[in-house]
């Protein structure tokens, strides 16, 4: 009997082990701890210099070990702060992005490098529906809108409201930042967006200065390829810009306030006086 349970057990024992190695041999990873590793920010395909950084030029890479210096894990606040910057060399697919490759909004030399030759910064007050949502990104090209809005019951209702171009393809260069020495870039996740910093020549800044006492101004995002034929006509445009549209009346838009009052048929009457023939006098 004794014989008999140690041959069982021996047995049961023997089908344990085995299949404790066919797992292991399954599981090849099991009970080994993961090797230390972090996650940082690099480019998501090639970057030319000169370029502002739009979150889909971001990229998630894993590396082993602890991450370079100067290195941003990859984190929400770590995009938010490479967001808008300005790449100083060419960045290859999968490059992790360091400090001197990039000049950040609030840096020392930031406007003096990302702005072109002989232009201008100016920077304009929009709010979250105005300026698209918060879907503009530094390095976009945009068109600035002026709307204008008149209570004067002397102006027709079809011309109560208009709205024009005031500026045309011009470059965003920063959103939502204080462009001086010492700033802090980023903003919180879903902070709405209260200034858009735009890049004009010296005649288009006063054109905005003076837009911003007039009405509301809004901002409508071009396209990135241009349309087919609209070269020539943007290289005989003053400055190289795009032509500006004819302002767009309320009348335009509503044909409802565009109806005029039909105007009372005229009138006549006879006068005659004495014997002389009678004189019409129409009104």
């Amino acid at each position: 009997m004794i014989l008999r349970l140690t041959l069982v057990g021996l047995i049961a024992a023997g089908l344990l082990g085995f299949g404790l190695l066919a797992w292991v041999a399954t599981h090849p990873a099991a009970g080994k701890a993961e090797a230390p590793h972090v996650i940082v920010l690099a480019a998501a395909h090639a970057v030319q210099p000169g370029a502002l950084l739009k979150p889909d030029d971001l990229a998630a890479r894993k590396l082993p070990g602890v991450a370079p210096p100067g290195a941003l894990i990859d984190t929400p606040k770590g995009r938010r702060a490479l967001a808008g910057a300005m790449v100083r060399r060419s960045l290859g697919p999968n490059e992790i992005i360091l400090p001197p490759d990039v000049l950040r909004p609030g840096d020392h030399g930031f406007l003096a490098a990302v702005l072109k030759p002989g232009m201008r910064a100016i920077t304009v007050g929009v709010d979250l529906v105005s300026g698209t949502a918060g879907l503009i990104w530094p390095g976009d090209r945009v068109d600035l809108i002026l709307t204008q809005a008149t209570a004067d019951p002397a102006v027709p209702p079809d011309r109560r409201v208009s709205a024009e171009t005031v500026l045309a393809d011009v470059r965003v260069i920063a959103i939502d930042q204080r462009l001086v020495e010492g700033a802090k870039p980023g903003s919180p996740a879903g902070h709405a967006v209260h200034t858009v910093t735009l890049e004009v020549t010296a005649e288009e800044a006063e054109r905005v200065a003076v837009a911003t006492r007039l009405g509301r101004l809004s901002l409508s995002v071009r396209a990135a390829d241009p349309a087919p034929g609209a070269g020539a006509a943007e290289a005989a445009a003053p400055g190289g810009r795009a032509s500006k549209p004819a302002a767009v009346w309320a009348g335009d838009v509503a044909q409802s306030l565009a109806i005029r009052p039909v105007p009372a048929p005229a009138g006549a009457v006879r006068v005659w006086q004495g014997t002389a023939d009678g004189k019409e006098i129409r009104f």
